[in-house]
């Protein structure tokens, strides 16, 4: 099968790359260390864990733009999901780490080129989800901050339904729940940096 050939070396070079995130991360919650530890016995079974092709689950990453001030936040109306979400996907293979596929994924999906990353991982986060796969995975989501120049052109990619600035303190309605609480979770964590 595929995921029982050797790893590439960019594959190895991405697997190595979260790992080392997750053994860095300094957290007080223990909600979050515990899901750290899980993440971490997760890449250790599972050498192609940061690419899509491991059903099981897999490593994704996310980008919470910020506008450089921190007043706004871009979201995207992700088409699968139906809600207003930070962006962010999957790994690709030719992504030498975490943070590079993280911030692809921003510029990519916001049409923005000179983003800014900010190297410490934000937050981490676990959801199950039927993606491009067509079956149903487990998502395991390395979240960073990246900045943006106050009043930056944006651009929808043909990977949204809507992309759009909206203030820090009022953020879409009708996303009650975990998302929204998530969506503050990290506004708040990025903020107390």
């Amino acid at each position: 099968s595929e995921n029982c050939e050797e790893p590439s070396m960019s594959a190895e070079s991405l697997h190595e790359s979260a790992r080392e995130l997750l053994r860095t991360w300094s957290t007080t919650d223990p909600h979050d260390d515990s899901m750290r530890h899980t993440m971490l016995a997760f890449l250790d079974s599972a050498p192609r864990g940061c690419l899509r092709e491991n059903v099981a689950g897999h490593v994704t990453a996310s980008a919470l733009v910020l506008d450089q001030d921190g007043c706004h936040v871009l979201l995207t109306l992700h088409p699968r999901v139906g809600r207003w979400l930070q962006l962010g996907g999957h790994c690709e293979v030719d992504d030498g780490t975490v943070r590079d596929a993280a911030l692809r994924e921003a510029r990519e999906e916001s049409g923005i080129q000179d983003l800014v990353l900010e190297p410490e991982l934000l937050s981490i986060h676990t959801h199950p989800i039927t993606c491009s796969l067509g079956e149903p995975t487990r998502h395991l989501d390395l979240r960073f901050v990246v900045r943006a120049a106050n009043g930056a052109h944006i651009v929808r990619s043909a990977e949204s339904n809507d992309l759009r600035w909206w203030p820090v303190d009022d953020l879409p309605g009708g996303d009650e729940g975990a998302e929204r609480d998530a969506l503050r979770d990290m506004i708040s964590r990025a903020a107390a940096r």
